[in-house]
């Protein structure tokens, strides 16, 4: 199965997904906006509407999909609108993309949950939408820090 998320700048989202228990394979890249096949350097402008994305092959009998978005609110402030830190721009939202109606429900019902517990302090702003065409990004971007021997 998949599963699609945004929150901020994908090489350390990536990094955490893909190290996650039960995720088969993680990829970079761009998605929910108008440009067709964007690359790094539009997106950077913030002119093309995409969020920097990571997309989750998991297997769903070792993790389910509530568990990865547990992952997810966990991995970024999901109270900051259009940035994460000091990355600023729609390209570093806070987003849900959903593969399926279950997808759909479970994310929402997951959002109230937290919203509902006041653990952040403040209201969440993480959009939850269908998922749209999803724009591989450029290699040197896949496993960011595997290549560059980063380690959290």
């Amino acid at each position: 199965m998949k599963a699609t998320f945004g929150a901020g700048c994908f090489w350390c989202v990536e990094d955490i997904f893909r190290t996650t228990p039960g995720v088969k394979s993680t990829s970079v890249g761009y998605g929910g906006g108008h440009t067709k096949n964007p690359t790094y350097e539009q997106v950077c402008t913030d002119d093309t509407g995409h969020a920097e994305l990571v997309q989750v092959e998991f297997d769903p009998s070792v993790i389910p999909y509530e568990k990865l978005l547990d992952v997810f609110w966990g991995s970024h402030d999901p109270t900051q609108l259009n940035r994460q830190g000091p990355d600023i721009g729609t390209q570093y939202r806070s987003v849900i993309f959903c593969h399926d109606s279950d997808q759909e429900r479970v994310a929402q019902e997951s959002k109230e949950r937290l919203d509902a517990s006041g653990k952040f302090g403040k209201k969440i702003v993480t959009q939850i939408q269908p998922a749209p065409e999803f724009y591989q990004a450029e290699e040197y971007h896949q496993k960011y820090y595997v290549k560059c021997g980063i380690s959290r």
